[in-house]
């Protein structure tokens, strides 16, 4: 008896068994595509190019809230109608038109680049003139000056122009709407971001030519598309 519990004390314990380690791979940390050689240089490459771009979208965004840009203000602050004409017989309208217009950036920190500038006259819903304006550059908080003409003749298509031109020369006074189509980018810092394109809307009200009647300067609405 004093045997059996002496050899069962001196036999080696070594507790339960200790289950075995489990091996398995984590889903977030498993192996990208990109692995080694060409593929992992290319995927390096993508994420560089993503970020670089994040980041300037970023920038692009805080700098556009911070300089939000105010909306340009443009007159009409001359206008010479020297022949405005309407033959019944031939239904032509002969036209001589020249305006002096006034565009006013007002903001502080944001210059201006116009890119495409073109004028277009109408009559009645008539459009009958055309003048191409050249590009330029404004800086901040400037006045930059336009002087669209319009010359020639036009057959006259719509229907009621000849009773408006009646009763207006009658009236004194010719009443012609002018647009200004434009190209911007707004030029923050060294940033340089293509705007929308605006549209000047201008009605006028010009005396009929050898009469006493006198132009008015006219304010302008500007529209963003």
């Amino acid at each position: 008896m004093a045997e059996s519990k002496q050899s069962s004390l001196n036999g080696a314990y070594y507790g339960p068994p200790v289950p075995p380690r489990d091996t398995y791979r984590s889903v977030g940390r498993s192996s990208s595509c990109c692995c080694c050689g060409p593929c992992c240089l290319l995927c390096n490459l993508v994420k560089f190019i993503v970020s670089i771009v994040i980041t300037l979208g970023i920038v692009v965004l805080v700098l556009w809230f911070i300089f939000r840009p105010n909306d340009i203000k443009a007159h009409v602050d001359g206008a010479s109608l020297t022949q405005f004409n309407y033959t019944t017989s031939t239904g032509s309208l002969s036209y001589n038109l020249s305006l002096n217009m006034s565009i006013r950036n007002p903001n502080k920190r944001i210059s201006i680049y116009y890119d495409y500038l073109e004028a277009r006259a109408s009559y009645d819903g008539f459009r009958f003139g055309y003048a191409p304006l050249p590009a330029f550059y404004q800086g901040r908080k400037s006045t930059a000056a336009l002087t669209p003409k319009f010359q020639g003749a036009q057959v006259v298509t719509e229907d009621g122009v000849a009773e408006t031109y009646a009763r207006e020369t009658g009236e004194g006074f010719y009443y012609v709407d002018v647009r200004v189509y434009a190209k911007l980018r707004l030029k923050v810092w060294v940033f340089k971001i293509r705007y929308n394109r605006p549209r000047i809307d201008c009605s006028l009200k010009l005396p009929v030519p050898g009469t006493a009647g006198s132009f008015e300067e006219t304010k302008c609405h500007v529209h963003h598309f």
